[in-house]
């Protein structure tokens, strides 16, 4: 991916990425940071600056979110038909 150390600094800065860390400080980054990361580069290469991105972002985990409550919902009749029909 090639992203540099100050542009990950940043990105922390920014909130748009928290990686863990060892006792010793250094950043350890997951899949999920990487695709955040690779997510990052291509908003970027639309064009749009990091509080753009930062919005983006966030409304995307809110629609994953409340796709998920959706989902669960949704499927609440489908156990409580299951168990009557038991």
């Amino acid at each position: 991916m090639g992203t540099g150390q100050q542009n990950l600094r940043l990105y922390e800065r920014k909130g748009l990425l928290d990686p863990q860390r060892t006792e010793g400080g250094t950043r350890r980054y997951s899949e999920k940071d990487l695709d955040i990361l690779r997510r990052i580069s291509h908003l970027l290469a639309q064009g749009l600056n990091l509080s753009g991105i930062r919005l983006v972002l966030s409304l995307e985990a809110e629609n994953i979110s409340l796709k998920n409550k959706l989902d669960r919902q949704e499927a609440k009749p489908d156990q409580q038909q299951n168990t009557s029909e038991s």
